[in-house]
C-alpha cells in the first residue's frame, strides 16, 4: 500500500478525497484519524490473509482464548510501530503540518475490558501474535463498555462509556459468518432417520451472533491474529412468537450492552449468564461450522482446535460443546467427550472459593435447558468416577459439580479438562494445597503454574520510549523481540553515568505527569516528590485501605506536632474503579477522595503529601502514570491476589515495589533482589494460620496503637467526616465489627515501617537508581512472551505460522 512517504501522503490524500470528498487542509481532525486508521488497519490485511492460508494450507493447530474481557486500549500506536510504519506516517502528516499525537489522542479507549484480567487477555494476544502463534480472542462486542467513570460531589459516577459513538475503524463487519444462539425452549427426543433415538432443542428463541474482527499485529514478523468481537442481532431466520419484537430487542441489545451487569438482582445475574453462553456458543460453532466446511466432519477438531477458558466466565463452553457434538453432529456421549478432554483448558485467577462462579440451578434450567441436562449426565459420570476410584465422601462433596442447588462450574472445568493452570507461583501452590486439594490429589498431572506476563513493547518500548532508547544505545535492541536480553542492562546498575541517566528520564516523565494532572485536574504536584502509585480494580482484599489509612495517620500526626512532623514530600496517585453494586469499594474511594480534598487543601500539608485520585482509570491513563511512578504500591493480604500485572508494569519502568509476599510479588523480589524492594507484613501461611486459629481481634489492635484509634475514630471525627456525617460507618463496621477479613490492622505497623524504609532508600540516590535499574533489567522474565511460550510449550501446542513473505 506504501513504503515511503510520497506514497503514504498520496494514498491519505486519495482516501480522503473518495470518502469525505476533502482535501487534507479542509478535513476534520475526526475525519483524518478516521483515514489514518482504515490505512494502519488495510495495511495489516495481507498480512491477515497470509496468515489463515498457512493455517488453513498445512492444518496448523489455533487457540481460541475465550475471555469476557480484553483491555486493549487504543491501537493506532501500537499498530502502526509493530508494522514498522510509524516514522513513514510521522513524516508524511509533518509535512501536512498535522502532529500524529494529535490524531492519536483521537481514538477512545475500547471499552472492551476493565481490570487485569482483560489486560492480562491483551497482553497475551499481542505477545501470540509476536511469538508467531495462532491465537485467537473471542470475547462480546460491548456497546457502552463497562462504565465511564466520573466523580461528582465526592463519589464514584457511572456513566455510558459511549466508545462506540464515532465507530471503531479497526473492527471488519463479517455478518456471513454469523452464528445462531439459542435459548429457552425445551429438549424433546425424535428418531432420527438410521433408527436411533437423539436429543434435540425445540421452541427456543434464537439471537443472531454477528463476529466484528479486528486484526492483532504481531512485531515485525508479517504475524496478524484475529479478535472476534461478538454482536447480538435478530434472527433473520426465526423471530419469537413468545414476545414482542420489541422486547425481542431489548433482549438483544442488553446482551451486548456492557460489561458485566450489575448481579445484585435476578435480571443482572440472569442477564451474565445469558453473556456468557452467548460469547462460547457462538464461538465454538464457528470453529466446529469451519471444521466441517473444510474438512467434511468434525474427527479431526481436536487436532485443529485448543480452547483456554480465561477465568470461570467461559466454562459452559464445555457442555455446549457437547451438546453441540451429540445434538447437531450426531456423535456419541463418549466421543463427544473425548474431543471436550482434548481442546479445554482452564486457567484460574482466585485462590479464594468463595469467588468461584456458582449458578443457581434454577437459572440454567430455564434459560439453557439442554445444557443443564447435559451438565447433570457431566456430574452422574463424574461421581461415578469418583466411587470407581474409592474418593472419600468429604472429598466427593467438595468436588460436586451440582450440590446445594447450584452448579460449581470450576469444578467442571476441573474434571473436564486437560489442564488446569494459575498465575502466579504461591497462586499454584494455594491452589493444590488448599483451593482445589481434592481435585489436586485426584488429578495432580492436570496442575501447572504459568506466571503472568505483560507486553513489554508496549508498557516499555511504547509508553517509555526514551528510557527504551536508553536501554538499546547500552545493549543493543535484542530485548525488544527477546525480554530475556533486558538481564544485560543489570551490569549498568551502578554505573553513575547511566544512573543519572535513568533518574533524568524518569523526572522528565514526572514532570509530563505533573503537567497532566494540573491540565486534567488542576491539582499542582512536585515533580520532585516521590510518586507513589496504586492503581488496579477496587477490591477490599488490594487494600487501598491500608494506603489511606497510613496517609490518614501522617496528616494526623502532622496536625498533632506540626514543628516536629518530617516525612518524604510524596504524590500519592490512585486509580481505580468500583464494580456499581460493590457498595464497601464505592465507600473506600469516597473517603480516598474526602481525604484528597483535605489534603490537597490545606497548604501546611501540600509541601509533604498531595492526593490524586484519576478519573476512569484505564490502558491509555496507566500509559501515562505508569512511566512516571517511583514507587509501586502492591499491597494485597498475602494468599489473596492471583498475580498481579501493574506489578509487572511498574517493574519494567524502575518502580520500586513496597508490597506483600502476594501473587508474583514474590517472584519480583526474588529476581530484582530483596534488597531492591521494600517487602512487609503477613506471609500466605501465616494469615491462613490466624484464620484457621480464629483468634484474631481488631479491637486488640485497635486499644494497643494510638495510631489505629486515632485513625478510625477519625472516620466519625476527622476532617474528612466532617462533610459526609456517618457516611464512613460501614468501613469503621467492615474493618472492627466484621473481623477485619483482610488483616488491614494486622500489617498496619508493617507497613508504616516499610513506607519509612521506603523513603530512606528513596534519599540514597544511588541505593535507589541502582534498585531502579535492577527491577527495569530483571523485569524480562515477566514479559507475556515468556508466558506465551511456556503456555505453548506445556499446554497448547502450536504450531508457528510461517506467512508468505
Amino acid at each position: 500500500m506504501f513504503n515511503n512517504k510520497r506514497d503514504f501522503k498520496n494514498e491519505f490524500e486519495r482516501r480522503l478525497v473518495e470518502k469525505y470528498g476533502r482535501n487534507v487542509a479542509d478535513a476534520d481532525i475526526t475525519e483524518k484519524y478516521d483515514i489514518l486508521g482504515e490505512m494502519v488497519r488495510d495495511f495489516a490485511g495481507k498480512d491477515w490473509r497470509n496468515c489463515r492460508e498457512d493455517i488453513l494450507d498445512n492444518g496448523k493447530r489455533q487457540l481460541i482464548y475465550f475471555s469476557m474481557e480484553f483491555l486493549i486500549g487504543r491501537l493506532l500506536l501500537n499498530n502502526m510501530q509493530n508494522l514498522g510504519i510509524y516514522q513513514v506516517a510521522k513524516e508524511g502528516l509533518a509535512d501536512y503540518g498535522i502532529n500524529i499525537n494529535d490524531l492519536e489522542d483521537m481514538e477512545p479507549d475500547a471499552g472492551l475490558g476493565n481490570g487485569g484480567l482483560g489486560r492480562l487477555a491483551a497482553c497475551f494476544l499481542d505477545s501470540a501474535a509476536s511469538c508467531g502463534y495462532p491465537m485467537h480472542g473471542n470475547t462480546i462486542r460491548y456497546e457502552y463498555g463497562f462504565f465511564r467513570q466520573k466523580f461528582s460531589h465526592g463519589k464514584q459516577v457511572e456513566l455510558p462509556d459511549q466508545w462506540l459513538s464515532d465507530g471503531f475503524v479497526f473492527e471488519v463487519r463479517k455478518p456471513k459468518h454469523a452464528i445462531e444462539v439459542k435459548f429457552y425452549g425445551n429438549s424433546e427426543t425424535y428418531l432420527k432417520p438410521n433408527g436411533e433415538y437423539a436429543m434435540r432443542l425445540v421452541n427456543y428463541r434464537a439471537i443472531r451472533a454477528v463476529p466484528y474482527d479486528v486484526s492483532v499485529i504481531g512485531h515485525g514478523n508479517g504475524v496478524a491474529n484475529t479478535l472476534r468481537l461478538w454482536s447480538a442481532e435478530p434472527s433473520n431466520k426465526r423471530l419469537p412468537t413468545d414476545c414482542s419484537f420489541n422486547e425481542y430487542l431489548q433482549t438483544l441489545k442488553e446482551l451486548s450492552f456492557g460489561l458485566y451487569p450489575d448481579d445484585s438482582t435476578e435480571h443482572g445475574r440472569m442477564l451474565r449468564l445469558r453473556q456468557q453462553y452467548f460469547l462460547v456458543s457462538a464461538g465454538v460453532q464457528s470453529c466446529m461450522r469451519g471444521e466441517a466446511r473444510r474438512y467434511g466432519d468434525l474427527k479431526q477438531f481436536s487436532k485443529h482446535f485448543v480452547f483456554q477458558l480465561n477465568d470461570t466466565h467461559p466454562i459452559l463452553a464445555i457442555p455446549e460443546m457437547m451438546r453441540l457434538l451429540m445434538d447437531e453432529y450426531g456423535w456419541g456421549w463418549d466421543d463427544a467427550w473425548k474431543v471436550v478432554q482434548e481442546t479445554i483448558a482452564y486457567t484460574n485467577h482466585t485462590v479464594m472459593p468463595e469467588a468461584l462462579e456458582k449458578w443457581p440451578v434454577q437459572f440454567v434450567q430455564k434459560l439453557l435447558p439442554r445444557v443443564y441436562m447435559i451438565i447433570e449426565e457431566i456430574n452422574r459420570r463424574f461421581n461415578q468416577y469418583l466411587v470407581e476410584n474409592g474418593v472419600n465422601p468429604a472429598d466427593r462433596y467438595a468436588m460436586q459439580i451440582i450440590k446445594d442447588g447450584q452448579i460449581h462450574m470450576t469444578n467442571m472445568a476441573i474434571y473436564a479438562g486437560y489442564s488446569v493452570n494459575g498465575v502466579a507461583a504461591i497462586h499454584t501452590e494455594i491452589l493444590k494445597s488448599y483451593t482445589f486439594k481434592s481435585f489436586y490429589q485426584l488429578f495432580p498431572n492436570k496442575f501447572s503454574n504459568k506466571t503472568n506476563g505483560v507486553t513489554h513493547r508496549r508498557w516499555l518500548v511504547y509508553s517509555n520510549p526514551k528510557l527504551a532508547e536508553l536501554i538499546s544505545s547500552r545493549i543493543g535492541e535484542s530485548w525488544i523481540h527477546n525480554a530475556a536480553d533486558l538481564n544485560k542492562f543489570a551490569k549498568y546498575a551502578d554505573d553513575e553515568k547511566v544512573q543519572k541517566e535513568v533518574m533524568a528520564i524518569k523526572h522528565e516523565n514526572k514532570v509530563a505527569f505533573a503537567n497532566f494532572v494540573k491540565t486534567a485536574y488542576n491539582i499542582d504536584i512536585d515533580p520532585d516528590s516521590i510518586f507513589d502509585t496504586q492503581i488496579k480494580r477496587l477490591h477490599a482484599y488490594k487494600r487501598q485501605l491500608l494506603n489511606i489509612f497510613h496517609i490518614m495517620t501522617n496528616y494526623l500526626a502532622l496536625k498533632q506536632d506540626p514543628a516536629n512532623f518530617k516525612m518524604v514530600p510524596h504524590t500519592y496517585i490512585f486509580g481505580a474503579k468500583a464494580a456499581p453494586s460493590y457498595e464497601y469499594a464505592k465507600r473506600i474511594i469516597e473517603l480516598i477522595l474526602a481525604v484528597a480534598d483535605v489534603v490537597n487543601n490545606d497548604e501546611q500539608a501540600s509541601k509533604f503529601m498531595k492526593i490524586v485520585f484519576v478519573e476512569n482509570y484505564g490502558v491509555s491513563l496507566a500509559e501515562k502514570i505508569i512511566p512516571a511512578s517511583d514507587l509501586s504500591e502492591q499491597i494485597s493480604t498475602a494468599g489473596k491476589e492471583a498475580s498481579g500485572t501493574s506489578n509487572m508494569k511498574l517493574m519494567m519502568n524502575g518502580a520500586i515495589t513496597i508490597g506483600t509476599l502476594d501473587g508474583a510479588n514474590i517472584e519480583i523480589a526474588d529476581l530484582a533482589g530483596r534488597e531492591n524492594e521494600v517487602i512487609f507484613g503477613l506471609t500466605a501461611d501465616e494469615v491462613q494460620a490466624k484464620v484457621d486459629a480464629g483468634n484474631y481481634n481488631p479491637w486488640n489492635v485497635y486499644n494497643s496503637d494510638i495510631r489505629v484509634k486515632n485513625v478510625l475514630d477519625s472516620l466519625f471525627t476527622g476532617p474528612w467526616a466532617i462533610k459526609h456525617g456517618d457516611r464512613f460507618r460501614m468501613i469503621f463496621d467492615e474493618v472492627m465489627n466484621r473481623g477485619d477479613q483482610f488483616f488491614i490492622l494486622a500489617d498496619f505497623n508493617a507497613y508504616c515501617e516499610a513506607c519509612k524504609r521506603a523513603d530512606e532508600m528513596y534519599l540514597d540516590k544511588k541505593k535507589w537508581a541502582h534498585a531502579s535499574i535492577m527491577n527495569t533489567a530483571m523485569s524480562g522474565h515477566f514479559s507475556s512472551d515468556r508466558t506465551i511460550e511456556e503456555y505453548n510449550r506445556d499446554i497448547w501446542h502450536l504450531e508457528k505460522i510461517t506467512p508468505k513473505k
